[in-house]
């Protein structure tokens, strides 16, 4: 395990908080003498989720490790089972068992996308941009990540900083795919507010009440026309079923540090695929480990809709793969054929980032 420091390229604000250098948690696991990679997308403070870099940091190290180092797995997709009495600590599990998957492919000689069951051969790109202090501000860069060719333009929202900046950028872009994130900002009894975000024709309105509360969005969905995606109360396969059968949503963002790892988010997949709910990837302001990986996860055939995917420098000035993710004119992301991710990690600059490390044996 490593911890990194990275410092995006801009700060990036949420209804929540402001980040402008991530910790980083990678991990690298050696299997018969291949070596996969992981990452960890648990935040700096529990403000997303309850999980931190040091909680992840910590369950790795003293709890999910001991329980898998030298056994005997057949596959990647054993692990989640052999973690499955630590209750929670679901970014610190994807971390670890992100990198056994990595491991498994390039084993294999196949790449990650392919041993997924991954179906694209080019993913849907779309961009995220957090909360800006004017309007002007918010359309220059909505303008410019257009130019840059994605798809699918998402923003994040709170109190205050919703209808206005939605109203100038339908006036602006009025054929643009456009949806709102607030990251649990709103409460039951603003549905009338959100309700005017409708005039808008968004996509989706992400995530726009309590982080666990699936009640509440059910009776929020029964007002709204516009489709309720969650992100945030979806942490388990479990959760996905309750939302799909109590009508909470009718899109799920699946991030595969939020569900556990690969292995659920599949299944969360395939759940949505049979009851005919779109899914798409979201992002955590991933190094190029972590997007590559989202990379593999976005080309399983239920992803209909362009995720949180974006080109490295977006975030980074540089990143710590080789090649960088790049976004193509037509906004989307050519999968890579060759074994694992696909994406040799650059081991000088991630020791140049790294500020602390542990071996485990």
């Amino acid at each position: 395990m490593r911890e990194l420091r990275m410092k995006l390229v801009a700060p990036f604000g949420t209804s929540v908080d402001s980040t402008d250098e991530r910790r980083i948690i990678l991990t690298e696991v050696v299997a018969d003498g291949v070596t996969g990679w992981g990452e960890c997308v648990a935040g700096e403070k529990p403000f997303y989720s309850p999980e931190t870099t040091d909680t992840a940091w910590m369950v790795m190290r003293d709890f999910l490790w001991p329980v898998i180092r030298q056994q005997e797995i057949a596959a990647a997709a054993e692990v989640w089972q052999l973690l499955g009495h630590v209750r929670g600590h679901n970014m610190a599990k994807a971390a670890l068992e992100a990198a056994i998957w990595d491991a498994e492919a390039k084993q294999k000689d196949v790449p990650l996308a392919k041993l997924l069951g991954g179906t694209r051969t080019e993913i849907s790109s779309g961009v995220s941009i957090g909360i800006k202090d004017s309007l002007d501000e918010l359309a220059a860069a909505v303008r410019k990540e257009l130019a840059a060719g994605y798809q699918r333009i998402k923003i994040k929202i709170k109190p205050g900083k919703e209808l206005p900046q939605v109203k100038r950028l339908r006036e602006e872009f009025p054929g643009i795919k456009l949806m709102v994130d607030a990251n649990s900002a709103y409460r039951m009894e603003d549905w009338p507010l959100l309700k005017q975000l409708e005039s808008f024709y968004l996509m989706m309105i992400e995530q726009p009440l309590g982080w666990d509360d699936l009640y509440a969005h059910v009776e929020l969905q029964k007002k709204l026309a516009t489709p309720i995606c969650l992100d945030e109360c979806i942490h388990t396969e479990e959760q996905a079923r309750a939302a799909i059968l109590l009508g909470a949503c009718k899109i799920i963002n699946i991030k595969m540090g939020r569900v556990g790892g690969h292995t659920v988010a599949r299944r969360i997949h395939d759940l949505c695929q049979k009851n005919g709910m779109p899914v798409w990837c979201g992002g955590m302001l991933e190094s190029g480990i972590g997007r590559a990986h989202n990379i593999a996860l976005s080309t399983l055939p239920n992803f209909t809709l362009p995720g949180d995917v974006a080109a490295s420098r977006r975030y980074w000035d540089e990143d710590i793969i080789e090649p960088e993710v790049t976004v193509s004119p037509e906004g989307t992301i050519r999968v890579p054929t060759s074994p694992g991710i696909g994406f040799a990690p650059r081991r000088e600059r991630i020791e140049k980032l790294t500020v602390r490390k542990e071996r485990l044996v």
